[in-house]
C-alpha cells in the first residue's frame, strides 16, 4: 500500500493509485469469495477498501468502471451453475469507532427529517463470519440455494444446502408461497477443531479458520464431501418475498424462526446509541463463549417502510452498518498456563486459551512473554494494564498482528470467575526437574538442567559436536536428530557421551548403522573415525562444547588459559561459593573466578550454577570417561619476564589501548585480571589508578608505571 497520503497525491498519482487499488481488491475479492483463500486479513483489506473510497471522494472525476466501491464479492465459479439474484445480495459499509455508529444514527435521522424527540428502533445482532447464502422455496420447499457471487450472480450450490441440517428443506407453519431466506454458513469452533484433527490424521488438508473450513465445505461438487462437513446456518436476511410476514426486521427474523430456521439469540432492538453501544460491547465481551466466529454486530433499522425509504447508496443499504471489532484482537478465555522450555533453558509461559479467531486465524495459544508479564510487572519495573495479573480463568483480550505471536494484551476484570488464584511460576525446570534460576537484571528464568535437560538435548547436542567445539565430521544437524530420535538403544544418542559409545553399542548389537537408510558402510566408517579422533581435544573446546551459559568461544578461552587444565577448572567451579549479601566477596575460589579478566559475577555465576547440579557433574563425569581435555598451552614466550604472572593494568594507558596491553601481556605468557587479589603478582598504573592501585599498595603488590612495563618486557613504548 502506498505510503503517501490521499491529501498530497496529485490527480496522475490518484489514478494510478486507484486502478493499483482495483486491481488488488479484485484479487483479494476472488481470494476470498471464491477460492476461499485469504491472503489478507479483514483489518487489512477493509483499509485497501477505505483508502480507495478516500481517493475516489477527493477525485470524484476519477471513479473507474471496475471501482470497488461498485463491486460485490467476485466473478462466479465456473465449476457451478448461474443463479441470478431477483432482489441484489449487497455488502454492508463498515463502522470501526463509537463515532462512526454515532454518525449512522444521525444520517438516519437527518434523511428520514425525525424530530428530535421521535425515536428510530434499530436492530443490533452479531455479524456471522462465515459463508452468505440465499435460499428460494415454493410453496415452502426448497428450489434453489445460491451463494453471494457478485452480488447479481451467485452459484448454485442447492444439492449440498440440502445437506446442512439447520436449513429445512420444507418450511413449517404459515409462510409465503415465494420466500428467499438468507444467512450465513458457518462452523462451530467445536466441529472445526474436529474437522482439522480427522483432516491431519488423514494426512488432508487442514483449514485455517472455521470461515475457510465453511465456504470450502459447501463449495464441493461432490455433495458427500459437504453432508460429511457439520456446516450451520443462521437466518438473519431475505431477498423476494411474495408477502411479508412481519413489518420489522425483529419480525422477519421471528418468523423465520416460526418456519424452522435458526436465527441468533442475541438480536436485540434499541432506540438510542448508547443501547446499541452497549449491546456492541456485551456482545464483544461474550465472543469467546458463543462458540463460533464473529466479527462484529450490524446495525439495521427495524422499521421495513422506513428501510424502504432510506434505500440504498452504492453498493450498500443505507439503513444497516456492521461495527466491526477492533482490528487483530478478540477477547477469549483463559484455560491454562503452560511453561515451555526453550533450546536455551528459558522457562516460557504460554497462555491455553478458548479457540477465537483473530485476524483470520484460529488462536488456541499466545505467549505471556514471562513471569512479570503475568503478574502485571513491565520491563522497567513499572505497572502494566495497571498492576492487573493474569489468572487462569481469566477473561483475556488476544491482539495479533501480521506473522507475530500472538499475545495477551489484558484482563476484563469484571469477569474474574471467583476462586481465581494468582499463578506461581515454577522455580524448577518441567522438563528435568532442575533448579531454574533467574539472574539479577534478566526477566527470564532459565533452567540449569543444560546438557540433561530433554527439552534443551537437541540443540545442546548440536552445539557440542558443532565446528568451534569437537567438531566432529559427519555429525550434523540431520544425523544428531536421527540418533537423538531413535529408541534402539544401539543408536540412541541422549547425551554427550553417548557420542563416544555409539560405535562399542554398534559392535555389541544387531543394529548396524551400516544398514540404516542414508548411512552406508563408508560413512558409518567415517563417522566412527571422526569421533575417534576428538577423543582428545583442547581444554577451551571441550569447555565450550559443554554449553554453559555465558560462556562462549572467547570466555572458554579465558578460563581454560587462567586454570590451564580442566580438572583444576572443574575443582574451581565445584568449590566456589557466590556472596551470601551485603559486605560478603564470596570465598577464595570465587574471588579467583571473578577476578579473571573479562569474566566477572555473571559469568561466574553460571559456572556455579552449572556444577551445583548433580546430573550435570554426572553428564561431565561420563564423558571424562570417554574424552580427555587437553591442558592449554600457554600463550607466547613462556620465557618472558611476566610468563606466567598475573598482571593488573589500572588507570589511564598513555602508549597503548586497555586491549593492546592485555594482548601484548597475553601474548606473552602472562594472565590478565581485572581485579587485584593476592594472587596478582604485578600492577600496572598509569595516571588516575584509583582502588587498585590502593589494594596492591595494601597487599604489598608490585606497581610499575606504564614506561617501566615497556621496559621490563623488553619493548620500546
Amino acid at each position: 500500500m502506498s505510503e503517501k497520503s490521499v491529501d498530497s497525491l496529485s490527480e496522475a498519482e490518484a489514478a494510478a493509485e486507484l486502478a493499483r487499488l482495483a486491481e488488488e481488491i479484485a484479487g483479494h475479492d476472488r481470494r476470498y469469495h471464491a477460492e476461499d483463500a485469504p491472503t489478507i486479513s479483514d483489518a487489512d483489506y477493509d483499509a485497501l477498501r477505505r483508502r480507495n473510497l478516500a481517493i475516489e471522494q477527493r477525485f470524484p472525476h476519477l471513479v473507474r468502471e471496475d471501482s470497488p466501491s461498485k463491486a460485490v464479492g467476485a466473478a462466479v465459479s465456473e465449476k457451478f451453475g448461474k443463479v441470478t439474484h431477483v432482489v441484489p445480495m449487497l455488502s454492508l459499509d463498515n463502522a470501526f469507532a463509537d463515532e462512526d455508529v454515532t454518525e449512522f444514527v444521525g444520517r438516519i435521522r437527518r434523511f428520514l427529517r425525525l424530530a428530535a424527540h421521535e425515536p428510530v428502533a434499530i436492530t443490533a445482532e452479531p455479524k456471522i463470519d462465515g459463508l452468505s447464502l440465499s435460499i428460494r422455496y415454493e410453496n415452502g420447499r426448497l428450489v434453489t440455494a445460491a451463494t453471494r457471487g457478485d452480488g447479481q450472480v451467485g452459484e448454485n450450490v442447492t444439492a449440498n444446502a440440502r445437506t446442512i441440517a439447520d436449513i429445512p428443506n420444507v418450511l413449517h407453519g404459515d409462510f409465503p408461497e415465494v420466500l428467499e431466506v438468507r444467512g450465513e454458513v458457518y462452523m462451530s469452533h467445536a466441529d472445526f477443531a474436529e474437522l482439522n484433527r480427522r483432516n491431519d490424521e488423514a494426512g488432508k488438508q487442514i483449514f485455517a479458520n472455521p470461515r475457510n473450513a465453511a465456504a470450502g465445505s459447501l463449495r464441493q461438487l461432490d455433495t458427500s464431501i459437504t453432508a460429511s462437513r457439520p456446516l450451520r446456518f443462521f437466518a438473519y436476511a431475505w431477498g423476494e418475498v411474495s408477502r411479508m410476514p412481519a413489518d420489522t426486521q425483529m419480525g422477519m427474523v421471528a418468523a423465520f424462526g416460526r418456519f424452522g430456521f435458526k436465527t441468533n439469540p442475541l438480536m436485540k432492538s434499541f432506540d438510542s446509541v448508547e443501547g446499541l453501544l452497549s449491546q456492541y460491547r456485551l456482545i464483544e465481551a461474550d465472543r469467546a463463549t458463543l462458540g463460533y466466529d464473529i466479527d462484529g454486530v450490524v446495525y439495521k433499522v427495524d422499521r421495513l417502510d422506513l428501510q424502504q425509504r432510506l434505500g440504498f447508496v452504492s453498493r450498500s443499504p443505507r439503513w444497516a452498518i456492521a461495527h466491526k471489532f477492533p482490528a487483530e484482537k478478540a477477547t477469549t478465555i483463559l484455560t491454562g498456563i503452560d511453561i515451555q522450555v526453550g533450546r536455551t533453558g528459558a522457562l516460557t509461559p504460554v497462555a491455553r486459551l478458548q479457540p477465537v479467531t483473530v485476524g483470520g486465524v484460529v488462536v488456541t495459544n499466545a505467549t505471556l512473554h514471562n513471569e512479570d508479564y503475568i503478574r502485571g510487572i513491565g520491563n522497567s519495573g513499572q505497572p502494566i494494564r495497571d498492576g492487573r495479573d493474569i489468572r487462569v480463568g481469566d477473561t483475556v483480550i488476544v491482539q495479533r498482528a501480521g506473522d507475530v505471536i500472538p499475545q495477551i494484551l489484558d484482563v476484563v476484570l469484571e469477569k474474574r470467575p471467583m476462586g481465581a488464584q494468582p499463578y506461581q511460576f515454577p522455580t524448577l525446570c518441567p522438563a528435568c526437574g532442575s533448579h531454574a534460576v533467574r539472574e539479577e537484571g534478566e526477566a527470564v528464568r532459565r533452567c540449569t538442567g543444560g546438557l540433561i535437560c530433554p527439552a534443551q538435548a537437541v540443540e545442546r547436542l548440536r552445539h557440542f559436536v558443532s565446528r568451534n567445539a569437537f567438531d566432529i565430521e559427519g555429525l550434523g544437524e540431520k544425523q544428531i536428530e536421527f540418533f537423538f530420535q531413535s529408541r534402539d538403544p544401539a543408536l540412541h544418542v541422549g547425551s554427550p557421551a553417548d557420542i563416544f559409545t555409539l560405535k562399542p553399542r554398534q559392535e555389541a548389537s544387531l543394529t548396524k548403522l551400516e544398514n540404516i537408510e542414508g548411512f552406508g558402510a563408508t560413512s558409518a566408517r567415517k563417522l566412527f573415525a571422526a569421533i575417534d579422533d576428538r577423543r582428545k581435544v583442547e581444554f577451551s573446546r571441550f569447555l565450550f562444547a559443554l554449553g554453559i551459559r555465558h560462556i562462549g568461544e572467547t570466555n572458554a578461552k579465558r578460563l581454560a588459559r587462567h586454570y590451564i587444565s580442566f580438572e583444576a577448572f572443574q575443582q574451581a567451579g565445584v568449590a566456589a561459593q557466590m556472596p551470601e549479601g551485603k559486605g560478603d566477596k564470596g570465598n577464595a575460589a570465587w574471588q579467583e573466578l571473578t577476578a579473571i579478566n573479562g569474566i566477572g559475577g555473571t559469568v561466574a555465576e553460571a559456572v556455579v550454577e552449572f556444577f551445583a547440579e548433580e546430573h550435570n557433574r554426572q553428564v561431565v563425569d561420563a564423558l571424562l570417561a570417554e574424552v580427555t581435555p587437553l591442558d592449554e598451552e600457554r600463550i607466547g614466550d613462556v620465557s618472558s619476564p611476566v610468563s606466567g604472572k598475573t598482571v593488573v593494568f589500572t588507570g589511564a594507558l598513555e602508549k597503548m589501548s586497555r586491549d593492546e596491553a592485555k594482548a601484548m601481556a597475553e601474548k606473552l605468557g602472562a594472565k590478565v585480571s581485572g581485579s587485584v587479589s593476592k594472587k596478582t603478582d604485578l600492577v600496572v598504573a598509569g595516571p588516575g589508578a584509583g582502588s587498585k592501585l590502593k589494594t596492591a599498595t595494601e597487599l604489598g603488590i608490585e606497581v610499575i608505571t606504564e614506561d617501566q612495563w615497556f621496559e621490563r618486557v623488553g619493548q620500546a613504548g
